[in-house]
């Protein structure tokens, strides 16, 4: 396992026995790890290797890209739907939220805070953001949309998500009890919990 500190942060957000969709699921690592809460889930990934290292692992996992085929999911079919690290390279965000708002009432994303201390300073000295959140050079990176939690928030209030819970967290997965407007500052990423309001 990778041991990504936001992943067994959102294992813990999520309730024991809930049914789990966790689109950009990579290796299959977090539906491993929901194994012992008696989670049911299914993955979904783009990427071949990743695809065959979760279904190695022995997880359910399909391909499906996140752009174009999210509407072959029935609405409220899952309780949680979980985007890791995986919104800021789908080509549309907000209808990814749209789509993953009706497949389950309750979702967890996290994303990268673009807008975080470091990044601000190597803009600074003309250098574009590299770090152990970012860890991608300008040109080789997945990243199509850089946003700041500033940013993101509204764009779930615009979406009738509300956030029921948001953890800032350090590189190394410490957490930050600060408020929104340090948040954007010092958190080098963020946990939400939302609730769809329909």
């Amino acid at each position: 396992m990778n041991g990504r500190p936001d992943l067994e942060l959102i294992a813990r957000m999520i309730p024991a026995g809930s049914r789990v969709l966790d689109l950009g699921c990579g290796d299959g690592e977090l539906l491993r790890m929901l194994r012992s809460k008696d989670c049911s889930g299914t993955g979904v990934e783009i990427e071949h290797s990743e695809i065959v290292a979760a279904l190695a692992a022995g997880v359910d996992v399909i391909e499906l890209d996140l752009n174009t085929e999210l509407g072959e999911f029935a609405s409220d079919s899952y309780d949680v739907v979980v985007v890791s690290r995986t919104l800021q390279n789908v080509q549309k965000p907000a209808e990814v939220l749209r789509q993953i708002s009706r497949i389950a009432v309750h979702s967890v994303v996290s994303m990268p805070n673009f807008a975080h201390w470091r990044n601000r300073l190597r803009l600074l000295r003309g250098r574009m953001p590299m770090s152990e959140d970012l860890p991608f050079e300008w040109y080789d990176t997945p990243n199509l949309h850089f946003t700041s939690l500033a940013d993101l928030e509204p764009l779930f209030a615009g979406l009738g998500l509300r956030v029921d819970r948001r953890i800032a967290l350090d590189a190394r997965g410490g957490q930050h009890p600060v408020g929104n407007l340090a948040a954007n500052l010092v958190a080098s990423s963020a946990v939400y919990l939302l609730h769809a309001q329909r």
